[in-house]
């Protein structure tokens, strides 16, 4: 059993903290947000992900995970201190490390015995470096034995138990290979491939593997939008793809575009590092700019056969940026409800995990219990997030209760066949001409 602890109760250090501890370690996990840390004590989670309550009230309960905002009792003793802190972005893409330097700062500090200090937080190239420095810089002198080690998340929301427990890779860079292999050990029981780099390359590897995702995205996207004009099924492209050894079939789902915490952030950040050190990221730029102009069409579709927006009633299905989560940053919905609200549109939204977290967000939208309040009386229906509850809804009900029966599938969920056949007028992504013909 190993002594560590997180700094950041975030998603990634509140699951890695949970995670570690059902893996038998001893866990300290600490913020400085003490109104997080006190529900966190009465096991009441800040934020939805599936399992996780569970998971931490089992080691709360074998006294494997405590919580704290005391950064020298989170630090006492332990042998590996991990770096977890939210890095949002600044205005131009560039990561604020500002919280970074607080955790390093004050492991500098605090800490008096040998540590692994560990970032997990996603960082730019040569953080891994500047960490080291602000530990140097503030000891002022003073010895302190420490290494640093890059050790970047790859976990999804909705599935970040499953993805930390059996990862496809734990990926780790250290210019001391044996402080990486100590930090590899904590993983050895999941038995998964290790792959030790550098400082600097472990850190590319995450942004590199993020903007390739976001990139698969942005690509169907953009087959969509040619399928629509040629008459050809992107549902069948995709899978017709995905069949290819080379290619496979992961993220090339057509829909909205991507969203959420990190590959908004990651892509942005990546293309700005680039602009910095005198490369041309034109590849990441067409990337966020389909990304964008894909919540613009659901609007130009409307209007078209709406005409003006102002003032007619348009529900939307889902505001999480995805299923299984109630995260609404950078949410597809959220951006497509403010582009109605601009054209005068009465908004209707529900999401089964969502609502509290979207409602600050959505002033002026009317928030329902369920699809069908949504669906009252409106003139279309918007298709946002993929949750399985709206696969199942009563289509024939969701047709009697409309004024017009306009469905804007926008995650592909319902056969266009079936909801023509029913009387609406059908809009997928990519799902050929788009019409009642």
């Amino acid at each position: 059993m190993s002594k560590l602890c997180v700094i950041g109760t975030g998603y990634v250090g509140l699951v890695t903290g949970a995670c570690f501890a059902d893996l038998g370690n001893d866990v300290v996990c600490m913020d400085v947000d003490a109104s997080r840390i006190e529900r966190l004590k009465q096991n009441i989670m800040p934020f939805y992900e599936p399992g996780l309550e569970q998971l931490v009230a089992r080691n709360v309960a074998a006294g494997r995970l405590s919580f704290t905002t005391d950064y020298a009792v989170a630090l006492k003793d332990v042998e590996f201190a991990f770096i977890a802190v939210g890095t949002p972005s600044g205005v131009d893409g560039e990561a604020d490390l500002q919280y970074v330097r607080q955790a390093a700062e004050s492991i500098a500090d605090l800490v008096d015995h040998s540590v692994i200090v560990i970032n997990k937080s996603t960082v730019p190239v040569g953080t891994g470096d500047w960490v080291a420095d602000i530990i140097r810089k503030q000891r002022n002198g003073k010895p302190l034995e420490f290494q640093v080690v890059s050790n970047p998340e790859f976990l999804r929301e909705g599935s970040a138990i499953g993805d930390c427990m059996n990862p496809d890779r734990v990926v780790l860079g250290s210019l001391s290979r044996p402080a990486a292999e100590k930090v590899g050990e904590l993983y050895s029981a999941l038995r998964c491939p290790v792959l030790i780099t550098d400082l600097r390359t472990a850190e590319m590897i995450k942004y590199a593997a993020n903007a390739f995702l976001a990139t698969r995205i942005s690509f169907i996207n953009e087959i969509a939008n040619m399928c629509e004009e040629l008459g050809a099924d992107v549902e069948e492209v995709a899978r017709g793809m995905g069949l290819d050894k080379r290619i496979g079939p992961a993220f090339l789902e057509a829909g909205l575009g991507w969203g959420g915490s990190c590959f908004p952030k990651d892509v942005k950040a990546l293309a700005h590092m680039a602009v910095l050190h005198g490369t041309h990221p034109q590849l990441l730029q067409a990337v966020m700019d389909i990304n964008r102009n894909q919540r613009r069409k659901v609007i130009y579709k409307l209007r078209k056969e709406l005409g003006s927006l102002n003032d007619k009633v348009v529900g939307v299905l889902g505001i999480a940026f995805k299923p299984e989560t109630d995260d609404i940053r950078e949410s597809p919905a959220i951006e497509i409800i403010h582009l109605l609200q601009n054209e005068g549109a009465i908004v209707r939204a529900y999401d089964p995990q969502a609502m509290a977290n979207a409602a600050p967000a959505l002033k002026g939208v009317i928030l329902c219990q369920n699809p069908y309040e949504v669906a009252e009386g409106a003139d279309a229906l918007v298709l946002a997030t993929k949750w399985n509850e709206f696969k199942q809804i009563d289509m024939h009900r969701i047709r009697q209760i409309m004024r017009q029966p306009i469905l804007m599938d926008a995650r592909n969920i319902w056969d266009p066949q079936r909801t023509r056949e029913m009387g609406f007028t059908y809009y997928g992504v990519g799902r050929g001409f788009n019409h009642n013909a």
